[in-house]
């Protein structure tokens, strides 16, 4: 099941873009997986600290504003987990602590170490890398690029048939069928969903279960439902939960979420689509040698 019975609400137009992002993992391949959030972060928080002024001084070495959003990205959940002057103050001693250690290592030959300037070159090339990704993803994300995807994305998708029932949830079928006499005696149907359903989510809300796709719910209660008119009453339904009597309160075609409501999920779709777009450009005027196969 997609959707729990007990799940009454969900968010209204999301699998209209959901499968723009989706497909993007295929396009990028297992490269691009690794390349986003972290340095454009680090972009974003160094802009926004203006002026990057120097709030601190290790051996000499100044540690500045801009700094801290990287301490905070290497540090992760740790540094998530505090908030403000102790965040702040740990974000610090954790900067103190790598120049004072880096210094150390330094002292102690490391850095020449051939395992060390190894690293170096993996690490320079994997952020330069990031880097000009996060700028080209940029570079692509306009509002015209943006809204093309939109329009393209609404067009595909056609309209998409929505249900708003209630359901009273039952262990048996004659627990169902005593329920639905009751319904057909004139009983509110939200009244004595409060009283009778086991559905601990719905029942409190006479069973409202919201507006729901057909895929958002098992097969059995999503045919039912689907087939009754407004106003129209199911009888006995069975699923793996129970025993359902189903009320159909409306029917409508799904809204389009408007465009700013997905800005963001498209956005991050244009910029991997153009960062894929971008490395296999890359990639075709390259010269790949393998040397370990024949």
């Amino acid at each position: 099941m997609t959707k729990s019975i007990e799940c009454r609400h969900h968010q209204p137009g999301s699998s209209v873009f959901s499968p723009l992002l989706a497909g993007v993992s295929g396009i990028l391949g297992l490269l691009a997986v690794t390349l986003l959030a972290v340095p454009e972060a680090a972009t974003q928080a160094r802009a926004q600290a203006q002026p990057d002024k120097v709030i601190a001084k290790v051996s000499g070495v100044e540690i500045r504003e801009s700094d801290l959003a990287m301490a905070e990205e290497d540090m992760g959940q740790q540094a998530q987990q505090l908030q403000g002057d102790a965040k702040r103050d740990a974000l610090v001693g954790y900067l103190a602590d790598v120049i004072i250690v880096s210094k150390a290592a330094e002292a102690k030959k490391v850095t020449e170490q051939k395992d060390f300037k190894s690293r170096m070159t993996f690490i320079r090339n994997k952020l330069a890398m990031e880097m000009l990704l996060v700028e080209e993803g940029k570079a692509a994300s306009t509002d015209a690029a943006m809204k093309k995807v939109y329009e393209e994305a609404v067009q595909k998708s056609g309209p998409e048939q929505e249900v708003r029932a209630r359901h009273i949830l039952v262990p048996t079928e004659e627990e169902a069928k005593a329920v639905l006499a009751e319904v057909k005696k004139g009983t509110d149907f939200a009244e004595l969903a409060k009283q009778k359903s086991k559905d601990p989510g719905a029942a409190a809300e006479g069973g409202d279960l919201g507006y729901f796709g057909k895929a958002q719910m098992v097969p059995e209660f999503a045919e039912v439902a689907f087939k009754l008119n407004k106003g129209e009453v199911s009888d006995p339904v069975k699923t793996q939960f129970g025993w359902h009597v189903i009320k159909v309160e409306d029917k409508r075609n799904k809204p389009v979420p408007p465009f700013e409501n997905v800005k963001d999920q498209i956005e991050t779709f244009v910029a991997r689509r153009a960062q894929a777009d971008y490395i296999a450009k890359l990639r075709e005027a390259a010269k790949v040698e393998r040397l370990d196969k024949k």
